[in-house]
């Protein structure tokens, strides 16, 4: 379906200058050709929608989930484990050994501990909940290799040690009652799960810097000779998933100073899992299969579940207008709102994903794989409208515009017929909204520009009208052309 209507020139002058002022005739610039007058038409298409199962995906990130609760929607368990390496800054020192002042019995370390920090918790957070953790592999045939391309599905264990048992296990809950109220409100506290490591462990890390300080050199070294990293695995316990957003192994020990020797000062060497090094989540999940294919809408879901896939009408978009450009190409997503949505319990309730990514279905892999960003030409971000519960996509013209022109070109560089050419390349047209984490950062102007753009691994979901052959999406196209009086 087709809708279509003109407008002159006079309504889009603003438009006009900004065209006319990317010449390089600065003597012209921002005037208005005489000879030229530029016409515009509007026109509306309908875009098909469908669901598709998006259960692999890229599983580094900079949080981590661990936990496991029963998701609403399927009734089927979601568990997460979570595995975790540690940065080190470059060429860190212990202060020397002839000043740290040994325990009664012998070790150079007072204590030494696990900390996960966390950011948000979706369930009971006073449910209790059994965590084991290992140690992953230095052995090189078994070690998180930075190159490593690991997914949501990724098997962790395969990165422990034949044998290795774990070096200790946590019972907790998301609030911690072990501290005070007032001790829990402060300011300066962030809820975390606080594990207790056999001191041992951080005596021999300190032995290891004093008879090899280049293991401390830089990350690479760190991993490969004193630390590979922790799995941190879900063993017991429903009903609570952690967002983590910084899990750090901190070991404190005591030493004197020449300023003040008889004065023991306490010591922290604390090294945190950080974007510099892998931090990977695997989720078991499953029944996702039942929540696709309704008639009256498509699914979002995460962390590791559901898209929505369209198909854009770039054939008929182009019909009759193989000589005008795009101007704009706006699209709207409704949201349906589920019918028990006010009777959720709130810890329970799946959240509405607040950042979309449409991207070519050809480049959804590479795109996050190659940490990648929204280049608003086969990419683009948005955020969810809650005013208007609804996604908007202001401008996908650069998208329809490069879709069209690669397939004339590979046209013409293959010999194939239209044809042939889309039933060798069935996706060419097909675009995915993907529910993703977006970081921004601004300059001292106040220019904003996206530093990262990751898939979504927290629990969302949400469902968006279903574009059909009888009642499709509406994408609303501006042409725009010159014609010579």
């Amino acid at each position: 379906m087709k809708h279509t209507s003109r407008a002159w020139s006079v309504t889009i002058l603003a438009i006009t200058s900004l065209l006319i002022s990317c010449s390089e005739d600065t003597g012209t610039l921002g005037i208005y050709p005489e000879q030229d007058a530029l016409n515009t038409d509007s026109a509306s298409y309908g875009v098909l929608s469908n669901d598709m199962l998006n259960t692999i995906v890229p599983a580094n990130s900079s949080d981590s989930y661990l936990g496991k609760v029963i998701d609403p929607e399927t009734d089927e368990a979601i568990t997460a484990t979570f595995a975790a390496q540690f940065h080190t800054f470059e060429n860190y020192s212990f202060p020397n050994e002839a000043d740290i002042i040994p325990e009664g019995d012998g070790l150079l370390c007072q204590s030494v501990e696990l900390r996960l920090y966390i950011k948000s918790t979706f369930g009971d957070k006073n449910n209790p909940m059994k965590i084991e953790v290992l140690p992953l592999s230095m052995n090189e045939s078994k070690l998180i290799q930075e190159t490593d391309k690991l997914y949501t599905n990724t098997n962790l264990e395969q990165f422990i040690d034949e044998g290795q048992t774990p070096i200790a296990t946590k019972v907790f809950t998301s609030t911690d009652y072990l501290l005070s109220d007032t001790e829990r409100n402060k300011q300066s506290y962030t809820s975390n799960v606080r594990i207790v490591l056999d001191r041992k462990f951080g005596d021999a890390i300190m032995k290891k810097y004093y008879s090899n300080p280049e293991y401390f050199r830089d990350s690479y070294s760190f991993i490969r000779n004193v630390c590979a990293g922790f799995l941190f695995r879900t063993v017991g316990g429903t009903g609570t998933m952690l967002k983590i957003e910084v899990c750090t192994l901190n070991i404190n020990f005591r030493f004197k100073t020449l300023t003040n020797p008889d004065e023991p000062v306490e010591g922290l060497c604390r090294f945190a899992a950080t974007p510099e090094v892998i931090q990977s989540t695997q989720f078991e999940s499953s029944n996702l299969e039942g929540l696709i294919g309704k008639e009256e809408y498509t699914m979002l879901k995460t962390p590791a579940g559901i898209c929505t896939e369209l198909t854009l009408p770039i054939n008929e978009i182009y019909e009759g207008h193989q000589n005008d450009s795009i101007i704009r190409a706006s699209i709207t997503f409704n949201r349906i709102n589920n019918q028990d949505e006010d009777a959720q319990d709130d810890d329970y309730a799946l959240a509405i994903p607040k950042n979309l990514l449409l991207v070519r279905k050809q480049n959804l892999s590479s795109f996050f794989e190659n940490h990648q960003i929204s280049d608003s030409k086969q990419s683009y971000t948005t955020r969810f409208l809650d005013l208007y519960n609804c996604y908007t996509f202001e401008n996908i013209g650069k998208l329809i515009s490069y879709c069209q022109h690669e397939k004339a070109a590979s046209m013409k560089a293959s010999g194939m017929t239209e044809l042939e050419w889309e039933a060798s390349h069935p996706d060419w047209n097909h675009v995915v909204l993907v529910p993703v984490t977006v970081a921004n950062t601004s300059d001292s102007y106040g220019n904003i520009s996206q530093v990262s753009v990751n898939q979504d691994m927290s629990l969302c979901s949400t469902k968006l009208v279903r574009g059909t052959t009888t009642k499709p999406i509406m994408m609303q196209i501006i042409y725009g052309r010159f014609e010579t009086k």
